[in-house]
């Protein structure tokens, strides 16, 4: 079974330290404990190490041996529009474990209104979601979390293959989409529950989007999320085999 991997606040002269909320997390909630072994990262390298010391406000750990980081994941944005809030942090826990590099909530048009200013305030939570996910999954490094933007910024993703989900018949499929491509460099946009506006659907089209289907079936805004971010791992995992 792979040791749990936990980031660090501070790493020198082969000890780490964690501290604050994040050392409480690790004591009061995973209950880490002198003497255990676990993979340990700055975001940068990755090192074994055995946890030296365990209290509520600090855990320090001993460095044993630096471990290979393996490969860094390929770009991954997900656009995703603003739901409601205990929705939302489904959708970034599992972009997070799904290796999704950077996170944009955007309002669409069909948001619910008051949800980009209540949004404002909950990026940090989403981060720490987002911190512990990673933890969880043994990634590098978590993905950024952008504060909220317009929908006219998401237009301007400059990735080499920008994909919208269309809730329509007609769509191609996205495996079809993504056919035959590396599949690194992806923007990907997930509207909210109730799907996009005309006006929305005609400007990603204008700046040359490609729309995309995930089947027949009407999906939550969440479901979407992980089943889009799910085809996307599966077929980089194709490419690398």
């Amino acid at each position: 079974m792979a040791r749990r991997r936990f980031f660090v606040d501070e790493m020198r002269n082969g000890r780490a330290r964690v501290v604050g909320e994040n050392a409480h997390h690790l004591t009061r909630v995973l209950r880490v404990e002198a003497g255990q072994k676990y993979e340990i990262t700055d975001t940068q390298r990755v090192w074994l190490a055995e946890v030296a010391t365990a209290r509520k406000s600090e855990v320090e750990f001993e460095v044993i041996e630096e471990l290979a980081t393996g490969p860094e994941p390929p770009q991954t944005v997900a656009y995703l529009a603003l739901i409601r809030f205990e929705k939302f942090e489904w959708s970034v826990e599992k972009a997070t474990e799904l290796n999704v590099t950077r996170i944009v909530p955007f309002q669409a048009q069909r948001s619910e209104r008051g949800l980009d200013d209540g949004a404002r305030k909950r990026v940090e939570r989403w981060r720490r979601i987002a911190h512990e996910a990673s933890e969880q999954s043994r990634r590098l490094r978590p993905p950024e979390i952008t504060d909220p933007c317009a929908f006219d910024q998401i237009l301007a993703d400059a990735s080499p293959i920008r994909i919208w989900l269309d809730e329509r018949r007609g769509a191609p499929a996205l495996i079809k989409v993504l056919s035959g491509k590396p599949v690194d460099g992806v923007a990907i946009a997930i509207g909210p529950e109730g799907g996009w506006g005309d006006s929305e659907r005609e400007r990603f089209a204008a700046s040359g989007w490609l729309p995309a289907s995930l089947g027949t079936s009407v999906l939550r805004a969440e479901t979407a999320t992980c089943a889009a971010l799910a085809a996307i791992a599966q077929l980089r995992l194709a490419f690398t085999i």
